[in-house]
């Protein structure tokens, strides 16, 4: 993915812990601070595979709709419609990193306007930072 901002954080628990607070959409509000609202629309096999979303940020506020794509430690997601956004397309890859996991979340973001690109990395930026720092603490307590 050209154009792609990414980051990682270390948590302290073992990647099947991580990846299930992941797959927990309903409980997106509650730590990922920019996401008012989260509805999976489709699933198959236990696992989300449509999620309906309200995006809150102080560079980009949409309501969208994601497609996942499941494999053992790696969920990926790619935008099937948005008002604003024209791309919401990222990953979350979880490696075991000792006792523990390391998680790196990859995204990429496109408006329906124009836009610096500065801006769109920024956006990146603090939209991964506070989802790594939000998921780190809601998996550790």
């Amino acid at each position: 993915m050209p154009d792609q901002t990414s980051a990682s954080i270390d948590i302290a628990a073992p990647p099947e812990e991580v990846m299930a607070v992941i797959a927990d959409f309903d409980s997106y509000p509650e730590w990922v601070d920019s996401i008012k609202s989260a509805e999976v629309l489709t699933s198959s096999g236990g696992k989300a595979e449509t999620v309906r979303m309200v995006l809150d940020h102080p560079l980009v506020k949409d309501e969208y709709v994601l497609a996942y794509t499941w494999k053992a430690f790696e969920v990926s997601w790619k935008l099937v419609e948005g008002s604003l956004l024209k791309a919401m397309d990222g990953s979350y890859l979880l490696e075991q990193s000792g006792s523990g996991t390391r998680v790196t979340y990859t995204l990429k973001v496109d408006v329906n306007m124009p836009m610096i690109g500065m801006f769109k990395r920024k956006a990146e930026k603090t939209i991964i930072d506070g989802a790594l720092k939000g998921l780190k603490k809601r998996v550790e307590g």
